[in-house]
């Protein structure tokens, strides 16, 4: 049986503050979300990326991702997409060398929403982790999270 609290303490309180700050930080994380959410890929509808993807995307229907055919529209592409990226935090590019090193969670979370919408365009590939983590050097540890959140995320 656990002994009284000293002078009466009661943790109530304390904890009640505790479990406030943490709805807090969670609804700052998601405001933040929201607010990404909202700006999300914009640069695709302006230029010099909105002719390029206009062309280019009816070419990739039916090409498997991460494929020879998908790799060759990409380059086709390599300066529409380098402006998106410079454009876009949650895309490994956009931090250089350092790639997801340089990321943030917020760029991580838009970053694993964005595959996941673009797997809808073929969802007999899904999100393709295996080559998303080799293209970007994702550690076992990280790959294994989003595999993870991947396998969790509510369906509908």
């Amino acid at each position: 049986m656990p002994e009284d609290p000293p002078d009466g303490y009661n943790s109530r309180a304390e904890t009640l503050a505790h479990i406030h700050r943490v709805r807090d930080h969670i609804g700052s994380f998601l405001s933040v979300m929201l607010a990404r959410a909202a700006a999300h890929d914009a640069s695709n509808l302006v230029e010099p990326e909105k002719s390029a993807f206009d062309l280019l995307l009816p070419r990739l229907r039916g090409v498997p991702y991460g494929s020879a055919g998908f790799r060759a529209v990409e380059a086709e592409m390599a300066e529409a997409i380098a402006h998106h990226h410079a454009a876009n935090s949650h895309h490994p590019e956009h931090y250089g060398n350092r790639g997801i090193a340089g990321m943030d969670l917020f760029d991580l979370v838009e970053m694993v929403c964005d595959w996941m919408a673009a797997a809808e365009r073929r969802p007999e590939d899904g999100v393709r982790l295996d080559i998303n983590a080799a293209q970007f050097g994702i550690a076992p540890q990280l790959e294994s999270i989003i595999a993870n959140t991947l396998a969790r995320w509510p369906r509908g």
